[in-house]
């Protein structure tokens, strides 16, 4: 550890598919987070850790906030929340694509001010809009009086990102870090695998299947080799789902296993047989046990 280290929590807000993932992968400089075209993908908290010369910055990737109709919305919603409100520093990731700023994002502004809190702007996939209308949008936010700094970055080019990390760190309180210093994340590694196999998921199939779909590691058994031979379950709520996942003959989750194996190996840095079952299980989004295993409280209002 450094002699004058500094350590604090960072929580990435926005409203779904600002790009809140994407940014969290990029500022660690590694996979911690599912990415997907899928809105609410990401279903909990998601620590990633990096470090910045002699800071521990310990990301905080959220659920997108939005206006929750479900139980599982509002669990989703709530853990945001928490986790802003446990941070250091807000950052409200907006996606600069959008026609104008979106009523998710307005909310979230709003309630910040009512709290009175302060946050730094993250205005996301810069290089999709012209400087003109980039400067406009950045004056509309600013207006609020919420912002302190506002920063233009692209995640998915990483452009503008070690800026970004590197004033973080300077913002950070000073104080012992929490974490080892190789240590990139909080998550389980078996919660990890499972969401590297519900990206997979979502992204070959976004259009068919809802979001009534869950992946759960069952087993994972390493060998003398080095190898480790991972079991999971795709969780869907009825038969017609169970038969898309699996696809024609089985070619569906034989491509969604080979997938979904390639990125595990290369995170885990070593040869994994992934092995997968399809399962239907009607009420898992009403199970409190669902919830808990995502660190999401059932009875979010």
């Amino acid at each position: 550890m450094p002699e004058n280290p500094r350590c604090g929590f960072v929580a990435l807000v926005g409203a779904p598919n600002a790009g809140k993932s994407t940014l969290l992968n990029a500022m660690i400089g590694s996979k911690v987070s599912i990415v997907s075209p899928k809105v609410q993908t990401t279903r909990t908290r998601v620590l990633g850790i990096t470090i910045e010369g002699d800071s521990q910055l310990i990301f905080v990737d959220t659920p997108g906030i939005f206006k929750p109709k479900r139980r599982l919305d509002r669990a989703m919603v709530a853990a945001a929340w928490q986790g802003a409100d446990d941070a250091d520093v807000i950052g409200v990731l907006y996606d600069v694509s959008r026609r104008g700023i979106d009523d998710d994002t307005r909310s979230i502004v709003a309630r910040l001010k009512e709290q009175g809190r302060q946050a730094i702007l993250i205005l996301n996939k810069i290089d999709l809009v012209k400087r003109d209308v980039l400067l406009g949008i950045a004056d509309e936010f600013q207006q609020s009086g919420v912002f302190t700094d506002i920063f233009m970055v692209s995640a998915s080019t990483e452009d503008g990102v070690a800026h970004l990390r590197k004033f973080l760190a300077e913002r950070l309180p000073e104080g012992p870090w929490h974490f080892p210093e190789d240590q990139i994340s909080d998550m389980p590694m078996r919660l990890l695998a499972a969401e590297i196999t519900r990206e997979k998921l979502f992204l070959q199939l976004h259009q068919e299947l809802p979001y009534s779909a869950t992946v759960e590691t069952e087993t994972w058994e390493e060998f003398d080799d080095g190898s480790v031979k991972i079991s999971q379950v795709i969780f869907v709520q009825r038969e017609s789902q169970k038969a898309i996942v699996l696809g024609k003959g089985g070619q569906r989750i034989k491509s969604l296993g080979q997938s979904a194996r390639g990125e595990l190996q290369k995170m885990l840095e070593r040869r994994v047989h992934l092995i997968l079952f399809v399962k239907v299980r009607e009420g898992w989004v009403d199970d409190p046990e669902r919830y808990s295993a995502w660190g999401l409280d059932f009875g979010a209002s």
